[in-house]
């Protein structure tokens, strides 16, 4: 007996204490704030509900889910808005409640799922519109409007806020992994185990709705990959493989002298280091030539890459002008494999070394790291 009733549980990953108090928190004050700006816009007209039940169904997935497909704005305003509008639709043309009924979730989930718009509590609405009684039939289409379109912006608007600001990105996107030289090649990432076109084929052979951002799957599918080497790779750490001798600038190093820098120690990276030796930036052989205003010289173009290659001739300014920062950064302790992880993902040539109270120490580049695998590869 309790086999079967744990067979009957969701399969779905833990969350944090802290991520169910974000979420119960967020769905307290979205439905108190929306159902009080309801009232404040109805007035004393009794006639009008300020809040309709559908509601918290809609602020479940938009704070406690806001990474799904269905809780994206366009699926609470356009699915609330259509189902509503086929509500009204199917209760004034049938005569039977729950012929209408019945047509009305049917005709609206055909409808939000070829507007791409599906959104679960939708179905609520259109069923409201049904059976909500004589106060709702009375509204007629302007039941669309107000409370429909009046609560689902009203809680938006909120979750908007809310999510941001308490560290989830609302609306949801993935961020897309870089493409290092704009050419036809795939991004380092991209070139691990399946291809995107592997799995867009599978989700077609699928032919079924998934509640994950396309995106979000092919992101968990390549860290999964990521981190199944990290498993494989042993107890190798990047303290082994990094360099040690770092040659750094500060930010008001000149441009000139860093590029200098650069060619007499034919490296093609510089940390920035403050005073007390703490990373604040990083400036790359990229960065001279891509973010360094060359207009005002009067050379030409090819004549200025070949002076400034040859170490005859630097670009004016500070190192401050062009940094990346803030700077991605491992400890000497970071596993081998978190650091191809970054690598892979950010498209990232060189990570800085730094220690807990982020001193320089060293740095790792992509050649370290070959050097690491192939180390790996013949100890095995």
């Amino acid at each position: 007996m309790l086999s079967m009733l744990r067979r009957m549980l969701p399969d779905t990953q833990s969350v944090s204490k802290r991520e169910r108090l974000r979420a119960s928190a967020g769905a307290l004050m979205g439905v108190l704030l929306t159902g009080f700006l309801g009232s404040l816009a109805i007035g004393l007209d009794p006639a009008l509900p300020a809040l309709i039940a559908p509601m918290g169904a809609s602020a479940v997935l938009l704070f406690a889910v806001p990474a799904s497909p269905l809780a994206q704005p366009w699926s609470i305003l356009g699915g609330n808005t259509t189902a509503a509008i086929v509500g009204v639709t199917a209760s004034l043309l049938v005569a039977d409640p729950f012929v209408a009924a019945a047509l009305a979730i049917s005709i609206a989930i055909g409808s939000m799922m070829t507007l791409r718009c599906l959104h679960p509590p939708s179905g609520a609405i259109a069923l409201t519109a049904v059976l909500g009684g004589p106060t709702i039939h009375d509204l007629g289409y302007a039941f669309v409007i107000w409370p429909v379109l009046g609560n689902s912006l009203a809680l938006l608007a909120l979750a908007l806020i809310f999510n941001n600001v308490t560290g989830r990105r609302y609306p949801h996107r993935v961020k897309l992994a870089p493409v290092d030289h704009g050419t036809k090649d795939p991004a380092p990432i991209q070139r691990i185990g399946f291809s995107s076109e592997d799995l867009d084929e599978v989700l077609k052979e699928y032919d079924e709705f998934l509640d994950i951002d396309r995106d979000d799957l092919e992101a968990i599918l390549r860290r999964t990959e990521l981190r199944s080497y990290r498993r494989r790779a042993g107890d190798l750490d990047c303290d082994s493989f990094m360099s040690r001798d770092v040659i750094a600038v500060s930010p008001v190093t000149s441009l000139r002298k860093a590029q200098k820098l650069m060619h007499s120690h034919h490296i093609k990276a510089l940390p920035v280091i403050n005073h007390r030796k703490e990373v604040v930036g990083i400036v790359t052989q990229t960065d001279l030539f891509g973010k360094v205003d060359w207009a005002d010289r009067p050379e030409g173009f090819l004549a200025r890459v070949r002076m400034a290659i040859s170490g005859t001739v630097a670009p004016r300014g500070l190192v401050s002008r062009i940094m990346t920062t803030p700077v991605k950064t491992v400890r000497p302790e970071t596993p081998l494999a978190e650091a191809i992880i970054m690598f892979a993902e950010n498209g990232l040539h060189y990570l800085p070394v730094v220690t807990a109270d982020n001193t320089l120490t060293g740095i790792l580049s992509q050649s370290d790291v070959l050097v690491a695998m192939l180390t790996d590869v013949n100890e095995i």
